[in-house]
């Protein structure tokens, strides 16, 4: 029969089951064909801690969200137009979220008693009227699916779990998804075992052809492509952005690369990605413990290579010591801290951005270094760039802050042309510097940039010893005179208050909102969709963003004075509020919320909304 095809300007869909059910391989191969299609897209993982948490429960719940449309967007999404469902856990732990009207696609064959007692049931909601005001789709994806297997060399457990890939099939041909590159995928994927990679895509094809010719689905929808600066595009997540800014950088600078790492979620897949690039100069090494990678991340950079050392919060408080012996042997360092919900161990695949004070002031003694935080998945890839130019240049460790929001989440990614990246190479010494011509200062700094000089260990007549003791300014001998001591603190912190970064940009139309909503980090798509959203019903507000954090842009008082109120969400309890009521004397309006997920837009809207009522009422 014929169906219809009806036009979307955007749809949001969230895949949900146990954490065994393959969500977040179904969400990341839509996501890949909606990328391939040409959709913008915004997506949010989200999964349990646990390796493998008790099936049926809802703390095993893993979902994948992916917002894609035919405009510029700017988030994952507040609330899902489409759950698919794959069990009664799934449905309950998401079923809050679902506006008015929404689509479920529920696998009636895991709605039995037993799993539905198991989440609090009392009968089965696919059978009553307590989803009266969502439109159900109730389908046996698993028997479906086993039933079209059943030709196959395969056993029924592998048939049952290949449940997700009719799922897709099905989501494919409702959305009018290419196939190609996930028919391509599972043969890549399942080469060695070519009955499985087999009975996979069949798996697909049949979840495409039952929403072709079954009777539950009456109609299609399409969702064109964006428009999208020219240029070539792919589709990438926060943490395949860094490790590719990390090793764009590495050959910007002319440097090999060292990495020197301990795994932690949110941040192994940066490990993960940069062992993959060893024709680039690219070392990795996997270290016995968070101690031993920032150690021999700076011992890379003594050695002459750009030194990377990868964590999250509970690595970073590990980390502290060795960080402070790279400022005060003001060796180039990056440290990426991909921020996770705390304290202690936490919540580890959740996001939050409470490492802000800790990057800024968690080591002993004044130790200053640059901290930076990328705003979108994409940017991951030029603060990553920025964080080692800023480290190169001036001779110090920089705090890079990215989250598991960013880490995880992807996004459209534009492919910059070489020539679009900066030249951050650098200068070894190579001869004496002292006044006698033959004496090397290791500390005898430049007057632009009070950055020290470089000299790759073993270079003849420049052999000089640093390490944690302080050092005599110029000479770099050990000395525990007073005024030295002064004079080497100011110029550490002088150094680091130079650093050259860009103003920052206000977003202000019609140059007259008298209400300026400030972020940083990965809140930036949450306020913009926000602030859109604001403007849209009327209000006049003005949006900036920070990514440079220490120091800040030179012009930051500037811009926060010039506009009667100032609105900061933070997802902690305010640390850059604090930061900046301290430092510019400015009553900033702090909005917390730390759930380990990310703002809403519409909760971002009504803060706006309020804020600029105050002012109004004010006057």
């Amino acid at each position: 029969m014929t169906k219809q095809v009806q036009q979307l300007d955007r749809v949001i869909i969230r895949f949900a089951g146990d954490s065994g059910d393959g969500m977040q391989l179904t969400g990341d191969r839509f996501t890949a064909e909606t990328a391939q299609f040409g959709n913008d897209l915004s997506t949010l993982p989200n999964f349990p801690a646990e390796i493998r948490a008790p099936a049926g429960t809802l703390p095993g719940v893993s979902s994948f969200q992916l917002h894609f449309a035919d405009h510029d967007i700017l988030t994952p999404g507040d609330a899902p137009n489409v759950l698919v469902a794959m069990n009664p856990a799934a449905l309950k732990a998401n079923l809050s979220d679902l506006p008015r009207g929404a689509d479920i696609i529920a696998n009636t064959d895991e709605f039995t008693k037993r799993n539905l007692t198991k989440v609090g049931y009392d009968g089965n909601p696919l059978e009553d009227d307590s989803l009266a005001e969502w439109r159900l789709h109730a389908v046996p994806l698993t028997s479906l699916t086993v039933k079209a297997l059943e030709g196959f060399d395969v056993s029924k457990k592998d048939a049952e779990r290949a449940k997700n890939m009719f799922a897709l099939g099905l989501l494919s041909w409702l959305y009018n998804r290419p196939t190609e590159g996930t028919l391509a995928f599972l043969e890549a994927k399942f080469a060695k075992k070519p009955e499985i990679a087999k009975a996979n895509i069949a798996a697909f094809q049949a979840g495409w052809n039952y929403g072709e010719t079954t009777e539950s689905f009456s109609v299609s929808y399409e969702v064109k492509p964006a428009r999208l600066k020219a240029g070539v595009y792919r589709n990438i997540s926060g943490n395949l952005a860094l490790a590719y800014g990390l090793v764009a950088a590495s050959v910007q600078a002319k440097l090999p690369l060292f990495l020197g790492s301990y795994p932690i979620t949110p941040a192994s897949d940066i490990l993960h990605e940069l062992s993959r690039h060893k024709r680039f100069g690219v070392r990795t090494f996997q270290a016995e413990d968070e101690i031993a990678g920032v150690g021999a991340a700076l011992g890379a950079s003594f050695g002459g290579s750009l030194g990377v050392t990868t964590t999250s919060g509970p690595g970073v408080a590990l980390k502290a010591e060795t960080v402070g012996l790279a400022v005060a042997t003001e060796l180039p360092l990056v440290i990426v801290d991909v921020q996770r919900a705390g304290p202690s161990t936490g919540m580890p695949t959740k996001t939050e951005q409470t490492d802000l004070l800790m990057a800024m002031f968690g080591r002993n003694g004044e130790s200053p270094v640059p901290v930076l935080a990328p705003a979108t998945p994409a940017d991951c890839f030029h603060m990553a760039v920025e964080a080692a130019r800023i480290a190169l240049k001036y001779r110090t460790p920089v705090m890079l802050l990215s989250d598991g929001y960013l880490a995880n989440g992807s996004e459209p990614w534009r492919i910059p042309e070489v020539d679009e990246l900066p030249d951050i190479s650098v200068e070894f010494a190579t001869e004496p510097n002292g006044e006698d011509g033959t004496t090397y200062l290791p500390f005898q700094r430049d007057p632009d940039t009070l950055a020290r000089p470089w000299a790759v260990p073993g270079t003849a007549g420049l052999e000089h010893r640093i390490g944690g003791i302080e050092k005599a300014d110029g000479s770099g001998n050990i000395s525990y005179d007073p005024d030295n001591h002064d004079r080497m603190v100011h110029l550490r912190q002088a150094k680091i208050d130079g650093i050259d970064v860009p103003d920052l940009a206000v977003d202000d139309p019609d140059g007259d909102a008298r209400v300026l909503v400030l972020g940083w980090g990965s809140t930036y798509g949450s306020i913009a969709a926000g602030v859109r959203r604001a403007r849209a019903a009327g209000h006049k507000v003005a949006q900036a963003h920070l990514r440079h954090l220490n120091p800040l842009p030179a012009n930051t008082g500037e811009v926060l004075r010039a506009y009667d109120k100032v609105l900061l969400p933070e997802i902690n309890l305010g640390q850059l509020a604090m930061l900046l009521r301290a430092r510019f004397l400015v009553d900033v309006i702090s909005y917390n919320r730390v759930r380990g997920l990310p703002f809403k837009a519409e909760e971002l809207a009504g803060v706006i909304s309020d804020v600029i009522g105050d002012v109004i009422e004010s006057d």
